[in-house]
């Protein structure tokens, strides 16, 4: 089975920590929903003849902003072209604002069944620091409408480690959400990207971001969400009993998907990937002949290596020796062996069954330790 990523490049306003594509101007919003049915309409099909989609994620930007014409346009594209299971999980991200009984109601019956949320948090002076276009109040009411619609299958979005954010009130936060029985939280830390607000502000010193307190706000996350019921099944993603995100841990788990829109990515399952370009208008200009606008690697044996060793260290699976000896060889499980012992003494990574997984101490440094892990080759991208 595969999934299928759309991206929809629309967002009300920009936050101030975004960096991902989108576009505060909608002028070109019906002609791009146009370039994205053509692009669904003539991609090619990866892994023949395994290609039934058992799931859909609409990412962005803010997909829950597009209208349900728009929306049901792209659905019949999706059933036109592939052959949906009848059990897909359908994703829409959506921020509070855009959430209503009215909405909900028209969602649900186009057939989505679960709903990603970006909360951010419960404080309106810190909603306001990021640029959010929402309130608390709108936050609190959302989660309100979600339940009274009969929608049982939704995630909120928490950030952590900003300068605004205080322990206490981040447990406030928190509380928020163990107290409404939110069946799945993905929670990140404030990270400071390139070309962004944030990282401007930063630059001029108007503000800044303290990894020593956003260290602590983690630990203190992964305790109160443990005592709470939630299993920390990758870094930073929390559910209840059988409520993880099947979407995304098909991308922890090498499941091919197929990315449509602007700067989308896709993977083969394999070894091949391909991302969109990340820009409006040539992606438009470039679907009305017939194209699609996209750069292609294929993935040298020591990235996949590389690549297994820093997703799997990031779930709650962890790095199988067993698998990456079949997958890789001796050699690779050999490198590994001895690279992790040091983080094993120092209580980083823990062994079970020839299993490696992270400490919560380990996962505040999860990227660091799987550099340490990395094959040394020489990392060759082959552009095609």
């Amino acid at each position: 089975m595969a999934g299928i990523y759309i991206h929809i490049p629309f967002c009300r306003q920009a936050c101030i920590y975004c960096n991902f594509h989108f576009s505060t101007s909608p002028s070109q919003k019906t002609i791009l929903i146009d370039a994205i049915n053509r692009e669904i309409s003539i991609t090619e099909i990866y892994n023949e003849p395994e290609k039934t989609i058992n799931t859909i994620y609409f990412g962005g930007g803010t997909p829950s902003m597009i209208d349900e014409r728009d929306l049901n346009s792209i659905f019949n594209s999706i059933h036109k072209k592939f052959p949906v299971a009848n059990d897909a999980e359908i994703t829409l991200e959506a921020n509070p604002d855009n959430i209503n009984p009215f909405s909900l109601s028209s969602w649900k019956q186009m057939g989505i069944n679960r709903l990603s949320v970006g909360i951010q948090s419960f404080i309106d002076e810190e909603l306001k620091w990021m640029n959010r276009a929402h309130t608390a109040a709108e936050s609190m009411k959302c989660l309100d409408d979600i339940v009274h619609a009969g929608i049982q299958n939704y995630s909120v979005d928490l950030i952590y480690g900003s300068p605004l954010l205080s322990n206490d009130d981040f447990k406030n936060n928190v509380e928020i959400i163990l107290n409404k029985n939110i069946p799945h939280v993905s929670c990140y830390a404030l990270t400071v990207e390139s070309k962004t607000v944030l990282a401007e502000m930063i630059r001029q010193k108007k503000t800044w971001v303290d990894e020593n307190k956003q260290a602590e706000q983690f630990l203190l996350l992964m305790q109160w969400m443990g005592s709470g019921g939630y299993e920390q099944y990758e870094i930073s993603n929390f559910s209840k009993p059988m409520m993880r995100s099947r979407h995304n841990s098909n991308y922890w788990h090498g499941v091919p998907y197929y990315g449509i829109g602007p700067s989308a990515h896709s993977f083969d399952g394999k070894n091949m990937r391909r991302w969109n370009v990340a820009n409006n208008s040539l992606y438009v200009q470039s679907l009305n002949n017939d194209l699609i606008p996209f750069t292609e690697e294929q993935l040298t044996k020591t990235q996949q290596q590389n690549e297994y060793t820093m997703i799997s260290l990031r779930t709650i699976e962890g790095l199988d020796l067993t698998r990456a000896t079949d997958n890789f060889g001796k050699n690779f499980k050999n490198g590994i062996w001895k690279e992790c012992m040091k983080h094993v003494t120092a209580g980083n990574i823990q062994m079970n069954n020839n299993i490696l997984t992270l400490t919560p101490k380990g996962k505040l440094m999860a990227d660091g330790i799987a550099a340490d892990l990395f094959s040394n080759e020489f990392n060759d991208v082959v552009k095609v």
